[in-house]
């Protein structure tokens, strides 16, 4: 069984940019995750990367994983853990693939994941309509009404990307104004296709067979 210095749980950014550093301090290290890249991934622009004027999400994600392979040190293994257990000082990881590895040492990079609304209709309009991946699944929206749900940077980049393809977009944010960057919050204020519905929230997800209606509490009764 392969026993690595280093084995770092997440292949997002964190895990990515650790395996750079161990690797170049000598120390051999493997980076499991389903995804390199993880959920940046699924952005459409990254305009605060220094050095980088703009990039998407998923160029970015090949570039970073690119960059730690370059070091011989370093393995990734795009897959899941299913176990951790402790064999003679060292870590034992059984992988989703049936793989076993040995670590000296873990790090946690598990970075984070999608936010659900936790409404009635949710679950059972995934994939129906209901969406977590603007970049992914923009193309089945192309010329429809649609709405985007939060008031950070993820959700007005979202809407931003939206408002070049669908017909209207609805941004509704349960707060008083925008949390997102003054660069996002400029190009949804320039696009007469996107409309922000703050002070608002989502009760409800309605429809037959996908997404028909959203019951909301304030200002509207639906969309």
């Amino acid at each position: 069984m392969e026993v690595f210095d280093l084995a770092i749980i997440g292949a997002g950014p964190a895990g990515l940019s650790a395996s750079v550093y161990a690797s170049r301090y000598g120390i051999s290290n493997v980076v499991i995750g389903g995804i390199s890249g993880g959920l940046t991934t699924q952005t459409h622009e990254i305009g605060n990367w220094l050095g980088t004027e703009k990039i998407s999400g998923f160029d970015f994600a090949q570039k970073a994983e690119a960059h730690a392979k370059s070091y011989n040190k370093a393995e990734i293994i795009n897959t899941l853990i299913d176990e951790i257990n402790e064999k003679d000082n060292n870590y034992v990881l059984s992988l989703s693939n049936g793989k076993k590895i040995q670590a000296k040492t873990i790090l946690l990079a598990m970075g984070t994941k999608h936010r659900h609304l936790g409404v009635p209709g949710e679950k059972e309009f995934a994939g129906k309509g209901v969406s977590y991946c603007a970049t992914c699944d923009g193309f089945f929206y192309r010329g429809k009404t649609v709405a985007v749900v939060g008031g950070n940077d993820s959700a007005a980049g979202a809407a931003v990307y939206l408002g070049d393809i669908a017909e209207k977009v609805y941004l509704i944010y349960r707060g008083e104004k925008l949390r997102c960057e003054t660069f996002w919050g400029e190009a949804i204020s320039k696009n007469p296709k996107i409309e922000s519905v703050f002070m608002t929230n989502i009760k409800e997800i309605k429809g037959e067979q996908k997404v028909e209606e959203l019951i909301l509490d304030s200002p509207y009764k639906w969309l």
